[in-house]
């Protein structure tokens, strides 16, 4: 019944827009693997493929859909991707409407295999609700790391249902990440309360950070909405260039999955009345992680970079090699 009941969630998603958590779908009867071959698993975005990897250690194979760099607002699933995800046994996608896009295919793609969001065990406590989603919850809750490590037990709990004899390595390997993951978050509060108090405001090139404030003690504003798919207009820039200039903002951040002129528009016209911005020496992470094979193309690498460099950039103090002595200088 239970399993049942997340298949009509999801579709109703779709259809009515209801802005419940539930979105994963499983399909009825039977669904365990082969266990003498690893487990293929799709993923939709970075964040999410680094967990599977993670607690699936070497039993699964993953293959992620939307890489360094691309955003998953406006990706469209290629017939390439379509194959990738018939032949995989299970898909993890993020959910909170995050791959919109992406919808109509798991949605088929769930009718013979299980099709899981691993933010499905959020309590919707734990969600930010914005104006402008109009009763759909902000999907970036990666940006805060003690929401996004309660989704590693959905990960266990899948890849559990569907090879049982490797539960006990699935679990080990789950609470393992989630003492890393909670270290991760000691590092972002203590590094980001360095920041003077009236300096503590971050721009960035769209509204993916609004979590990131809410766990770190931020204040947000993006020139976007939460979607890349808005536009910024003329209002919002000079609103935007105002608190620049009122508060003393130093500086402002580009995103690596989001065009930059908008932030170019925001220095120009602080400049326009005498204050000095800079923009961040390097592209903060929101949608997208680093390059594949890199620490920040990794779920703490990518977490670690946006701390340290938000910290620095706004006047605190962190190492600049971030949490583990890692980044890339």
């Amino acid at each position: 019944m239970m399993r049942f009941a997340s298949v009509c969630v999801l579709i109703l998603v779709v259809i009515a827009g209801c802005k419940g958590t539930m979105e994963s779908t499983i399909p009825t009867g039977s669904a365990t693997v082969d266990p003498d071959s690893p487990i293929a698993v799709t993923t939709t975005v970075g964040m999410v493929a680094d967990l599977v990897r993670t607690v699936g250690g070497d039993r699964v194979e993953v293959t992620q859909i939307c890489g360094p760099g691309v955003d998953p607002h406006l990706y469209k699933a290629t017939r390439d991707d379509v194959q990738t995800m018939m032949t995989a046994d299970v898909i993890f996608y993020s959910g909170l409407m995050l791959e919109g896009k992406m919808t109509d295919t798991l949605v088929k793609m769930a009718r013979g295999k299980p099709v899981v969001a691993i933010t499905e065990a959020l309590d919707e406590n734990t969600l930010l609700e914005p104006s402008e989603l109009s009763g759909h919850y902000d999907p970036h809750v990666w940006m805060d790391v003690s929401a996004w490590s309660k989704c590693v037990e959905v990960i266990a709990d899948e890849l559990s249902a569907i090879d049982p004899p490797s539960e006990a390595a699935y679990r080990e390997r789950a609470e393992t990440l989630r003492r890393e993951l909670a270290k991760l978050h000691e590092y972002g509060k203590r590094v980001i309360a360095t920041i003077p108090e009236g300096s503590r405001v971050l721009v960035t090139s769209h509204d993916a950070f609004n979590y990131f404030g809410r766990a770190y003690g931020l204040e947000v504003m993006g020139v976007q909405g939460i979607s890349t798919e808005s536009e910024a207009g003329l209002q919002r820039i000079n609103e935007l260039v105002d608190l620049l200039v009122n508060k003393k903002v130093k500086a402002v951040f580009v995103e690596s999955s989001v065009p930059r002129k908008n932030i170019d528009s925001l220095v120009e016209g602080a400049r326009s009345r005498g204050h000095e911005v800079v923009v961040g020496d390097k592209e903060l992470f929101s949608d997208a992680m680093g390059a594949a094979g890199t620490y920040e193309g990794t779920y703490i690498g990518m977490l670690d970079h946006n701390f340290t460099l938000v910290a620095r950039g706004l006047g605190g103090e962190a190492p600049q090699d971030g949490f583990q002595g890692k980044l890339s200088q």
